[in-house]
């Protein structure tokens, strides 16, 4: 058997001749580049950086969050189909829109070290025409979550944001966003999901049935609850109700189908409850097992055009227990008459849904794969599908 050995110093020396010569070479081209003019290219003109800005906020744009687990936040022109801008929300953070329209608000939570090291909580403020950063409001905490519509809100005079918390306890933290500090932290015990109440402070919904709400108009906060309207462990409300800010009235749909309008205020009252499923004529939702019925079911699976005070639920067939399962069809319900005035069946199914508040409407339904379909509110017919734009909470100006 013939043994080769191998000379490391020749092998060094080898190499340190290959990259004497490369360097020469490479200075060599340097000093040749360097000697050369500068020419352009005929026909092409140089390039010149600029910084567009988002026109005036449309009532038909759609805001779409990227979806459950993923970052980015997408704003498109329901009317063109077109995409217009994309706010920078991170994977785990709530985005507010300001009533005022006078800025973007994101609450989120990062760290030095990416995934580790020191944790920051804070608001990213941002430029509603360019979008970029203006600021940021430190704070103690928050819950570290994404992809919920009623845990960061922004009171009626755009003065305030509340956001949620949840260390070691539910709490809510109130931010003063004029003087850009935080300026106290209410305590609020197996309660989340909440939206501010003008003239009070803010209500949440709470695991016990009740509505909690926190009035803050004195020096300390003070927290009263309703009587209990619901049994969480035998048919929960769903925590992304609805909320109409100039009537002060929330709508709550359960799993089961029954739904409740409550006016909110230093006292709430709560309506009395009615189905959405004998409001169509059908057999009320109920608990059996293996029962199969129409259900409501998704993330964000309800809407509510404020002005008309209809209700736009997402409904699937199922049984109980399938309050996750995509919408298959919208539902129509007139509040005032407690009917159900029309039913789309879907060519995709959705688990997010709104609209806008102006007097021809559009809704936009997303589902968990990124399209999303954008419908003519009063016809119902399919205007645009919008392929990744977003698969999360959906947000419309004057809507949730």
């Amino acid at each position: 058997m013939k043994t080769t050995y191998i000379s490391v110093r020749a092998t060094s020396l080898a190499t340190a001749v290959v990259i004497g010569v490369l360097a020469a070479s490479g200075a060599m081209a340097q000093s040749a580049a360097s000697a050369a003019p500068t020419t352009s290219t005929p026909g092409l003109e140089p390039e010149t950086p600029f910084t567009s800005k988002l026109p005036a906020a449309s009532p038909h744009w759609g805001i779409f969050r990227g979806g459950w687990g993923a970052g980015g936040t997408r704003i498109f022109d329901g009317d063109t189909g077109k995409m217009v801008g994309q706010l920078s929300t991170s994977q785990w953070s709530d985005l507010a829109l300001d009533p005022t329209k006078k800025a973007w608000y994101v609450s989120e939570t990062i760290w030095t070290k990416i995934n580790r090291g020191t944790r920051q909580d804070f608001i990213a403020v941002y430029d509603p025409a360019t979008l970029n950063l203006i600021t940021e409001i430190p704070m103690p905490g928050r819950l570290i979550i994404g992809a919920q519509s009623n845990n960061f809100q922004i009171s009626d005079d755009g003065k305030t944001a509340f956001v949620y918390n949840f260390s070691p306890a539910s709490s809510v933290n109130v931010v003063d966003l004029e003087k850009k500090k935080m300026v106290q932290v209410v305590e609020l015990p197996g309660c989340a999901s909440f939206v501010p109440v003008a003239g009070v402070g803010f209500s949440a919904l709470c695991s016990d049935g009740t509505i909690a709400t926190a009035t803050l108009t004195g020096k300390t906060p003070v927290i009263t609850h309703t009587a209990p309207f619901f049994k969480a462990a035998e048919d929960p409300v769903f925590d992304s109700y609805v909320y109409d800010r100039a009537k002060k009235t929330a709508v709550f749909v359960t799993y089961t189908g029954l739904v409740r309008t409550a006016t909110l205020g230093a006292a709430p009252v709560v309506g009395d409850a009615w189905s959405l499923q004998a409001a169509a004529g059908l057999r009320p939702g109920d608990t059996k097992p293996l029962d199969i019925n129409w259900f409501p079911g998704g993330r964000q699976l309800t809407a509510l055009h404020k002005k008309t005070g209809m209700l736009y639920v997402l409904m699937h067939r199922g049984e109980y227990w399938t309050q996750k399962e995509d919408g298959e069809e919208l539902w129509v319900v007139d509040l005032a008459a407690r009917k159900i005035v029309k039913r789309v069946p879907l060519k995709e199914k959705a688990s997010n849904i709104n609209i806008t508040q102006d007097d021809k409407p559009l809704i936009f339904m997303a589902g968990d794969e990124g399209m999303v379909i954008v419908m003519d509110g009063t016809t119902y017919e399919q205007k645009h599908e919008l392929k990744r734009a977003g698969g999360g909470v959906i947000h419309t100006f004057d809507g949730q």
